[in-house]
């Protein structure tokens, strides 16, 4: 069990982090840093982005400078619940007996990569529902605690619809950012084409932390404060969304405790013991877009969303207190 950790450490935490992923994965700067601010909360992760633009690469980057083990699940519409979760299988014992014993799947362990996520048919994705919700898996009567930290990290193109199965609300939900890779920059991308050339980055990637100091930073984060004005600016967000004729279901009350934690984390990663609002507009838009279904038949125009968020951002004002 690793010591506790203090708010002055969680700068240097965050930046090691950072720092060990960027070097594999260029041009995702604000990516990376939500994807650290997730880690913090404990959050799981919906990356969804074209393909090749590096998500697997960036999941497995993030767990080697975590130090965390790590499973990957590629999902496909024969996956099995078992398959993820593990199974009780009827073994022989050497005095001739039978015993149920319980064979543990892929989920534990401290970061599951779900790739291509909406290929995996829906009996099998509310199979992570239990494990992502509750961490821990139930079988035969029997329920078995996963690992600290668990994070499920799961990936899927938005482009492609043949063959897949949407992610429903609820299970969106569960997710406590989604992100989005982003393009790089000419430079970036040239950098790439070098440094690939005869080796792979990610095979230099060495851990900088470990899953004890990573449960230890995710308590210390939950101590950052927010003034009574703050968390009426976070609540005035909220019920902005549920007022907005535009959208046809706005944030639930986990979404706001969501984006208080994802709040807590970035002001920590900052340096600073206490929130302020510009800590809720960073991270709004990554915790809060993909619970926010549109009327008018918008569920699936992304950008709508986002323009909409940033909409809010504008108009709601933080109260003097």
């Amino acid at each position: 069990m690793a010591a506790a950790m203090t708010l002055k450490e969680i700068p240097v935490l965050a930046a090691s982090l950072k720092e060990a992923v960027s070097a594999v994965i260029l041009g995702a700067d604000s990516t990376v840093h939500s994807m650290m601010i997730a880690a913090l909360c404990g959050g799981h992760v919906l990356l969804e982005d074209l393909p090749g633009t590096g998500k697997t690469t960036l999941v497995k980057a993030f767990a080697k400078a975590a130090g965390c083990g790590f499973c990957r699940i590629q999902c496909t519409p024969d996956l099995l619940p078992a398959d993820i979760t593990g199974y009780e299988m009827l073994v022989q014992q050497p005095d001739g007996s039978h015993i149920m014993q319980f064979r543990r799947g892929p989920v534990f362990t401290n970061l599951l990569l779900a790739d291509e996520i909406n290929r995996m048919a829906p009996r099998s994705q509310s199979g992570l529902l239990e494990c992502m919700a509750e961490r821990q898996v139930t079988a035969g009567g029997s329920s078995y605690a996963l690992p600290s930290p668990f994070l499920v990290f799961a990936t899927q193109n938005p482009i492609e619809l043949q063959g897949t199965f949407p992610l429903p609300e609820a299970q969106l939900d569960r997710f406590f950012m989604r992100l989005e890779m982003g393009q790089p920059a000419r430079e970036q991308e040239l950098s790439v084409l070098n440094d690939r050339q005869t080796a792979d980055p990610l095979d230099s990637v060495t851990a900088v932390t470990s899953p004890e100091t990573l449960c230890a930073a995710q308590e210390a984060v939950r101590t950052v404060s927010a003034s009574p004005a703050v968390l009426e600016y976070l609540l005035d967000l909220a019920d902005a969304t549920r007022r907005n004729p535009q959208i046809r279901f706005g944030l639930s009350t986990r979404g706001v405790l969501a984006l208080r934690h994802a709040a807590q984390a970035n002001a920590a990663a900052a340096g600073r013991e206490y929130l302020l609002p510009d800590d809720i507009k960073a991270v709004f838009p990554a915790v809060c877009a993909h619970r926010l279904q549109l009327a008018g038949g918008l569920l699936a125009e992304r950008h709508a969303v986002y323009d909409l968020i940033q909409n809010l951002l504008k108009t709601v004002e933080v109260k003097k207190g």
